[in-house]
């Protein structure tokens, strides 16, 4: 049904489902039934989850209104007798039944009719009984053009690596990119390549592995994923582990998206500047996303080659491969002899093939077929000009540019993002401040923590360009109220200081959402008693009576106990959990700051393989970050609680 492959289903994709199902309604209809189940911000589009909810239920409420109809007629004196009326009505709700029960055997028969026209898509492979909550007979589609892109780059990106040598290449046009993933190893490599340094490669299991090690394997790689802020809800290392296609393929999408986007900052490329519009302020540029700033660096490129061409979206736009074929020409070296010849082809599928023998003369063909970008796959265009940008960026920082006016993300702001980000929040969070200032982020992650807290009738989701501000700054203030009902401390935080971006009071109310997140997890699987909440004294005493317990030397005071910040008793308590999953002999015993943050690396990964969502990063360790340092104990203490990860112990 996700015909333009975006992840959502659109007004014009569920009334097409809906024709299929012997189903019309009109335009108005249709948007009334997303409005009603889309859950998390009603923007016209439904998730998968949303939309499941909705298929079990709309045919109900269809017939509902039918019989109301036909029970709400009006009947004049003189005009009808008394049993002509109630002949009537009972006609019409034998035709509103009639109605609904063909419309079940249309919703019945649908699955069938579904496969028949997908199978007709030639760019579409359909698997069916991929997942293990489904029951026999539904298909998972997986888009083949995304295997085939996928395929090429872990080949490119791994080729070296003597550890994936037995798994390359991978045939594209095969299942191999399934099947050679199913240890987990390929993708722990491929995350650390999208963010290096995420695992500790002497957490990986290698070799004749059991499926025991295999499990391992595939923990690390998802906890690790998340921690990088891949949404890894309803992927779990069984599914990986049966190689099921559309879940493999939408964690690598998300794993290749954030490597190639993670450096399209000014920080990391200080020519960006020279991107910005006249009266537009670094500020205000920093607020883009990387999508935006892609579009705005092609642009810049178009019109400095003087083509008269520019270009809004990944889509459309560049389907007949002119703005590539200039934009190519222009960052290109010019001794790599790239040219302009590919505009005098007439067809666009052979434009397309021309353009990419160019951009492999600076090995950037990557991603894309020609079919690819004739079409506008959003996904892999998007890859396909970060790729050009990481390797050709082609810009010059301006002379008045002063470094010293950049923000640049610290480690705690980009935790906190992708801690949002692995929570599935819409639209995805690129910048900490910006993207919190209508509020609508916050509200979602207040339902997550405590689902039902958030009165959406309350919140405002579509803002009036001519009240946005006082709009947004309602919204913020309603957040804030809503931190207050939670019990947070917030003295001296207002909506207006959301909306604003200022820096210390968000990341004080982000800081007290996270806590809140994990402590809710905490509690519900310490099932108190008395209903209390977990609060941090009582992890501080879990902790000592479990490495008491093990028969650990080790222990801590508080969170500030500096004697965290060699990385021991991180692993001392990931031992004591999963006993033999550490190997003492990897650990450093000298006393430099950098032996302390190898232990503390060992310890992150570790804590992450046993099955603990880690979040906080080795130099909170090394450091002491005492907050960070109570989720890593927090989110450990989770894992020891967990009954099915006992099982698996």
């Amino acid at each position: 049904m996700d015909t333009d492959g975006s992840g959502f289903i659109t007004i014009a994709e569920l009334g097409q489902a809906l024709d299929i199902c012997g189903i019309h309604l009109p335009g108005y209809q249709i948007r009334d039934i997303i409005t009603q189940y889309d859950s998390k911000i009603q923007d016209n589009k439904l998730d998968l989850e949303e939309f499941k909810a909705l298929k079990a239920q709309d045919v109900g409420r269809m017939f509902r209104k039918q019989t109301k109809r036909a029970e709400n007629v009006e009947f004049h004196a003189g005009s009808t007798t008394t049993a002509e009326a109630q002949h009537f009505v009972r006609d019409s709700e034998r035709i509103a039944f009639s109605n609904w029960i063909n419309r079940l055997k249309a919703e019945r028969d649908f699955g069938r009719q579904f496969k028949q026209l997908i199978c007709k898509r030639s760019d579409i492979e359909a698997f069916g009984g991929t997942s293990s909550s489904s029951t026999e007979g539904t298909t998972h589609t997986v888009r083949k053009e995304e295997q085939i892109a996928f395929s090429n780059w872990i080949y490119r990106n791994l080729d070296d690596d003597p550890d994936c040598k037995k798994y390359l290449p991978l045939d594209p046009e095969s299942r191999d990119l399934y099947t050679k993933s199913t240890d987990g190893i390929l993708l722990c490599k491929m995350i650390n390549k999208s963010q290096p340094g995420t695992i500790d490669e002497r957490t990986i299991n290698k070799g004749k592995l059991s499926i025991y090690q295999i499990h391992e394997n595939l923990t690390l790689a998802l906890n690790s994923a998340q921690s990088i802020g891949c949404n890894i809800v309803n992927i779990g290392a069984d599914d990986l582990n049966q190689g099921k296609p559309h879940l493999v393929l939408g964690l690598l999408w998300q794993i290749i998206r954030i490597g190639l986007l993670s450096d399209i900052n000014l920080h990391e490329h200080p020519g960006l500047a020279a991107l910005l519009r006249d009266g537009e302020t670094l500020e205000e540029f920093m607020k883009l996303s990387p999508e935006q700033i892609l579009i705005r660096w092609v642009n810049y490129h178009l019109d400095r080659s003087g083509c008269g061409r520019q270009i809004s979206n990944f889509q459309g736009d560049i389907k007949d491969s002119m703005a590539y074929i200039y934009l190519l020409h222009q960052i290109a070296p010019r001794d790599k002899g790239v040219t302009t010849m590919a505009v005098n082809e007439s067809d666009e599928l052979e434009r397309a093939e021309r353009m990419l023998q160019e951009a492999d003369k600076i090995e950037c063909r990557s991603f894309v077929s020609p079919r690819d970008v004739v079409s506008g796959n959003y996904k892999l265009n998007l890859a396909f000009v970060a790729n050009l940008f990481n390797t050709y960026p082609a810009l010059e920082k301006p002379d008045d540019f002063d470094m010293e006016e950049l923000h640049e993300e610290t480690r705690e702001e980009k935790m906190y993002r992708n801690w949002m980000n692995s929570m599935g929040v819409s639209p995805y969070v690129n910048y900490l401040y910006s993207d919190l200032c209508d509020g609508l982020i916050i509200f979602q992650l207040y339902d997550i923590i405590k689902p039902g807290v958030v009165d959406w009738n309350r919140v405002i989701k579509k803002f009036n360009k001519l009240r946005i501000m006082l709009e947004k700054i309602e919204n913020c203030n309603y957040a804030v109220e809503l931190g207050k009902t939670c019990h947070f401390s917030l003295v001296g935080i207002a909506g207006k200081d959301m909306y604003d971006g200022n820096e210390t009071l968000t990341l004080a109310l982000v800081w007290q959402l996270m806590r809140a997140y994990t402590l809710s997890l905490l509690s519900k699987l310490a099932s108190q008693d008395d209903g209390r909440p977990i609060v941090e004294k009582e992890i501080v005493a879990w902790v000592n009576d479990k490495l008491q317990t093990a028969g650990k030397t080790s222990k801590i005071s508080n969170f500030n106990d500096q004697s965290i910040s060699d990385g021991r008793v991180v692993l001392d308590i990931v031992d004591a959990i999963k006993p033999g999953s550490v190997n003492y002999d990897l650990i450093k015993e000298g006393h430099t700051e950098q032996d302390h943050l190898d232990n503390a690396k060992y310890a992150i990964s570790n804590a992450r393989k046993i099955g603990a969502r880690v979040y906080a990063l080795p130099e909170d360790i090394v450091e002491v970050k005492s907050k960070m340092v109570m989720t890593i104990f927090a989110c450990l203490m989770i894992r020891d609680f967990q009954p099915d990860q006992k099982r698996l112990d």
